[in-house]
């Protein structure tokens, strides 16, 4: 008689579902993964039947998850110790992120990270709707910088992922001077335009020189300023 695992599809399945598809996961499927073996639906099924909640369950002893048919004492211990975990990561207090007021607070995040590199890197800056940083600064391109190689799509793609409200796009000049070029004008004109039309605010471009950094939005180039 073929188990609930083996009824699915593999696109159904518990472990290709929280590889691929985590968020939309149920909670028996969390658990069945966790179990693991060829009964995990059902040991997962039976344990909330048993328990009633995800909660009743991190509570419970490992003599207790034992008393459920199909779970032995590294199963338990498994369990347990994923549970554990997720109550030690939930505990950690949020890392207060940095807030990009004015383009020297931007500059001050890249400068000594590509100032001396001697190739142009292309990154980009996430923020939520109070300007604070979404995650680390992310790197789009590396190499020579023109309208024609960068595809705006992949400068938008992380903001778009990850509901970002503004961004900030920088590069560095490896020469040391950041004066900005005709290319680095119509790269902006476009990434702005782009990011109009997403409703993302697009809030400067910086160019990054030797211990120096030039705003494209102070010097009002490449952007709209209506």
């Amino acid at each position: 008689m073929k188990t609930l695992l083996e009824s699915l599809p593999l696109r159904e399945r518990p472990t290709w579902r929280v590889t691929y598809q985590p968020d939309s996961c149920s909670l028996p499927e969390l658990l069945a993964v966790v179990i693991g073996g060829p009964q995990q639906i059902e040991i997962a099924h039976d344990m909330l039947d048993h328990f009633g909640t995800i909660v009743a369950i991190s509570r419970a002893s490992g003599n207790e998850l034992s008393m459920i048919d199909g779970v032995g004492t590294v199963i338990a211990a498994r369990l347990r110790a994923t549970l554990e975990l997720s109550r030690r990561i939930s505990s950690i207090p949020p890392r207060s992120s940095p807030q990009v007021q004015t383009p020297d607070d931007a500059a001050q995040l890249l400068i000594h990270r590509v100032q001396d590199l001697e190739q142009e890197v292309f990154i980009v800056l996430l923020l939520d709707t109070r300007n604070r940083l979404i995650g680390e600064p992310i790197e789009v391109y590396r190499g020579t910088l023109n309208s024609t190689h960068i595809r705006i799509s992949e400068v938008l793609r992380p903001a778009i992922r990850l509901s970002a409200a503004a961004m900030l796009i920088a590069h560095n000049h490896p020469s040391g001077d950041p004066t900005p070029s005709p290319e680095d004008i119509a790269i902006t004109r476009s990434i702005d335009a782009a990011c109009n039309m997403l409703d993302i605010d697009c809030l400067d471009h910086l160019i990054i020189g030797r211990g120096r950094f030039v705003s494209l939005k102070s010097k009002g180039l490449g952007f709209d300023q209506a």
